[in-house]
């Protein structure tokens, strides 16, 4: 396993690490899918380079929408439980009470 290969690899495990242990706040749990969604993106689309074929280049694309897609129903989620429950904390929101 290269080096490169070793990094991205590290970087999903420790964004899911931190997403799986430190759940506290609403924004650090978005933070790390964000990170688990970058860690994904760039070596998709430098495998998508290397590979030099044309039908896998939207590839990369395509997540990146889906990633800010997202992000922006994280952070309107993060709006709105903070106008209701007044903090981000996620012991703060339950589902039975919904």
């Amino acid at each position: 396993m290269s080096p490169l290969h070793f990094s991205f690899y590290s970087a999903f495990t420790f964004s899911s690490l931190g997403l799986a242990f430190h759940r506290t706040h609403l924004i650090s749990a978005l933070l790390c899918l964000e990170s688990m969604m970058l860690s994904m993106f760039i070596p998709l689309s430098a495998w998508s380079v290397e590979n030099q074929n044309s039908s896998f280049t939207l590839v990369p694309v395509l997540m990146l929408t889906f990633s800010a897609c997202e992000a922006s129903t994280g952070l309107a989620m993060l709006v709105a439980s903070t106008r209701t429950h007044g903090s981000d904390h996620l012991h703060n929101l339950n589902l039975l009470q919904c």
